[in-house]
């Protein structure tokens, strides 16, 4: 699943592409076919992210768009594809440099039109984003100290922190050295202010380079240059591996729906 970063690069570039002029919106799935019909032709405003939702505001509606696991967009200029397959939604309109630019939209989970107060409500049950500015970290930490929860799990609830997936749970819990299995109430203020402020550094980061990197340079197998894929990360997806640290072994199990990599010795309980 996308993470936060991912979500507030499609908002960004999106805004680039379409905010200010009339979009053609179209269904050619179907599925999507009453809130296109209601957005077709319309200025578009703005685009912007919160966690793993995206906005797109048409005066008083918004489009509101979860990818979920499988929903991917496609973007490019000139005259778009043929339409083919489960399209849920393709947006068409005169580019900023006068070139026609379009995107298409494929399986997300949520693909709606709402008004303000159900844009509000969805923005009220989430926690702080670590992107969003002046977002308040210690919101998320009266949640987390509050409950036995297992720190593990609170990070991948979206009404505790907004925009934290899969990979940046493992990778700021292991920076830490924290063990996912910690309950939440043994997270103490001044952790979470340093795991906080880290979330916030690894994210603006992913936003810059299109991609996770949790690594620092003296803990990889290359140094300098580009950071390679294998080098990117200190657990996620490095099962049965050695720790990049302590030559432990990775291990991996399932919480909360979801492969969970921590190195037993770093993070030891």
């Amino acid at each position: 699943m996308p993470e936060g970063h991912t979500l507030y690069r499609l908002a960004r570039e999106q805004s680039t592409l379409f905010a200010g002029r009339p979009v053609h919106v179209t269904s050619p799935q179907g599925r999507f076919e009453a809130g296109a019909a209601l957005l077709d032709g319309r200025v578009l405003d703005e685009v912007f992210s919160y966690g793993k939702h995206l906005f797109a505001r048409f005066g008083s509606d918004h489009l509101h768009v979860h990818l979920g696991l499988y929903g991917t967009y496609l973007t490019g200029t000139g005259a778009p594809p043929p339409a083919k397959g489960a399209l849920r939604m393709r947006w068409e309109a005169d580019g900023p440099d006068g070139l026609g630019v379009w995107t298409d939209l494929r399986g997300p989970t949520a693909c709606e039109v709402l008004p303000d107060p159900e844009v509000a409500a969805i923005l009220d049950r989430l926690g702080p984003d670590p992107l969003r500015p002046r977002a308040d970290g210690g919101r998320a930490h009266r949640r987390i100290a509050a409950s036995r929860t297992a720190i593990g799990a609170l990070l991948m609830d979206q009404s505790v922190l907004a925009g934290v997936g899969n990979v940046y749970r493992a990778e700021i819990l292991f920076r830490h050295r924290v063990s996912p299995f910690r309950p939440g109430r043994a997270v103490d203020e001044a952790l979470w202010a340093q795991m906080w402020a880290d979330l916030v550094t690894l994210m603006k980061a992913g936003v810059r380079m299109g991609r996770i990197v949790t690594t620092r340079p003296e803990d990889r197998t290359r140094r300098s240059g580009a950071v390679r894929r294998e080098d990117a990360h200190y657990v996620y997806r490095r099962t049965s591996l050695p720790c990049r640290i302590c030559g432990t072994e990775v291990r991996t199990e399932v919480m909360v729906g979801r492969n969970l990599y921590w190195c037993p010795t770093c993070q030891a309980v």
